[in-house]
């Protein structure tokens, strides 16, 4: 009796997977093709943990109520586990003007989408372009090339299509009206420690709810009938284990969300993902679709709950001495603010 109600059991959770699986068929098949068609391009056709290069997005321009031009950029670490560290200079430069205009120089994994903007230069024309440059440990050298066409200026409601937030060419009045959560950190934004020594900090949160909080195990018990009561994340996590990422493109569960992660490190530090920790561990703000990940865009991930008095609190803890850049990413979902904590760690 007891294999005959798992057997239904799975039979419920399979039958509400297979659809899902036949629109991933096309998706998968035109991926296979275009690796196929590009031989040279060996990333296109495999996944790596690391020893790959970071290619370099400009995700687009846009204009402030004062008529200030923003341009926005982001990156693609090809690597799964390895976040590349590449400090201000002949690897990690602007190629035209200052060289340092607030990028990076820690890469966390695979894409991560609007990760800094850089004021428009005094009098750049329709014609001008400002290039960031990186070349990644590996020797591969990209650039991201900023431009004021019309084809890349970019609104709040560009940025959650792009991000996953909204579903295919879908908004409403409501989403239409979302505004960005509400970060401030509590306290200096200079601090000191030493090595080994726990720096505890605070950062306060808020947000209009807009987008509704989604939990996708709601979708698992409404599609899944009666049997759908006697499933957990675990056995979901369990099984979609087994299968690829069930995501043919971007996809965001949302939901309102803080994450600090390293944005610069010293010189001296080559791997600051070894000397960086952090208490709790922080959600990944990069697309990370495996069924355990703990990130928006991975299948079962779920909001955390938030503080009753929208104070999140954070310790970070360094192995090596230097002046570290910490970035703290407060998203709903759909837009976000970004906060900056520098630390200074001594001996």
């Amino acid at each position: 009796m007891k294999l005959a109600f798992k057997q239904e059991i799975d039979n419920k959770f399979n039958s509400l997977l297979k659809p899902v699986l036949v629109l991933f068929a096309s998706s998968l098949a035109l991926v296979s093709s275009l690796a196929t068609a590009e031989p040279d391009y060996e990333y296109t056709k495999h996944s790596y943990a690391s020893g790959q290069h970071t290619e370099v997005a400009y995700e687009g321009w846009r204009v402030d109520d004062s008529g200030a031009i923003t341009f926005t950029f982001g990156y693609f670490n090809h690597n799964w586990e390895e976040e590349l560290d590449i400090p201000i200079g002949e690897n990690n430069r602007f190629t035209t003007g200052d060289p340092d205009r607030g990028q990076p120089t820690h890469f966390l994994p695979r894409r991560n989408r609007f990760t800094f903007d850089v004021p428009a230069p005094e009098g750049f024309a329709a014609d001008d372009e400002l290039v960031w440059e990186v070349t990644s440990p590996n020797g591969v050298t990209r650039g991201a090339y900023a431009t004021l066409r019309d084809d890349y200026k970019i609104e709040n409601i560009t940025i959650m299509s792009e991000t996953g937030s909204l579903g295919a060419g879908s908004s409403d009045e409501t989403i239409r009206a979302n505004t960005p959560p509400v970060s401030e950190l509590i306290g200096d934004t200079i601090r000191t420690v030493s090595v080994g020594q726990a720096l505890t900090f605070q950062t306060r949160v808020s947000d209009d709810g807009v987008p509704e909080p989604f939990d996708p195990m709601r979708r698992v018990r409404r599609l899944g009938g009666a049997a759908a009561a006697f499933i957990t994340e675990e056995s979901v996590r369990e099984r979609m284990m087994m299968m690829p990422p069930p995501k043919p493109t971007v996809a965001k569960n949302n939901g309102l969300f803080l994450s600090w992660n390293v944005y610069r490190a010293p010189e001296s530090v080559t791997a600051a993902q070894d000397v960086v920790h952090f208490d709790p561990p922080q959600i990944k703000p990069w697309e990370d679709t495996r069924p355990t990940a703990n990130s928006p865009w991975s299948w079962l991930w779920i909001p955390p709950e938030l503080p009753e008095d929208g104070i999140y609190e954070v310790s970070v803890t360094f192995d090596e001495p230097g002046t570290y850049l910490l970035w703290g990413r407060a998203d709903d979902g759909g837009l976000y603010q970004d906060q900056y904590l520098t630390v200074n760690v001594t001996r």
